[in-house]
């Protein structure tokens, strides 16, 4: 795709490590507030999602190597800090790109969801040889 303002490397990225828009929103927000103990009702007062949606989010940004969960004043709270500095650098990458072709990488996004849909339909259709 010679044309796409998305550079191969994050488009990989994107297809493999950003499961969803709000995860990418999520992960964004952590890298931009680094003093900020996101847990789950600040990450869904500020992405206007359910506090579940939310905790979900965060632990799955843990699993995915770019965020930690650590001790805070409180109760537990989770970090952006990604595993390696090459995530690091793709995700600064994304932000970047994010930031100024917002459409073109929901559009990939989504079609990766919308390829797992494909996917998971194609498993209930009826076929000739069974």
């Amino acid at each position: 795709m010679a044309n796409t303002p998305i550079p191969e490397d994050l488009r990989r990225f994107i297809l493999t490590s950003i499961p969803s828009v709000p995860f990418l929103e999520a992960l964004l927000l952590m890298r931009a507030d680094l003093n900020q103990a996101w847990r789950g009702d600040t990450l869904a007062a500020r992405l206007y999602v359910r506090e579940k949606t939310a905790e979900s989010l965060l632990h799955e940004l843990c699993t995915a190597g770019m965020a930690e969960r650590y001790d805070a004043p409180g109760a537990p709270a989770y970090r952006y800090r990604p595993e390696s500095a090459l995530l690091r650098a793709r995700v600064d990458g994304l932000a970047g790109l994010y930031a100024s072709h917002l459409v073109e990488v929901t559009l990939v996004i989504h079609s990766t969801l919308d390829r797992k849909a494909q996917q998971f339909a194609d498993a209930f259709k009826w076929r000739k040889d069974a």
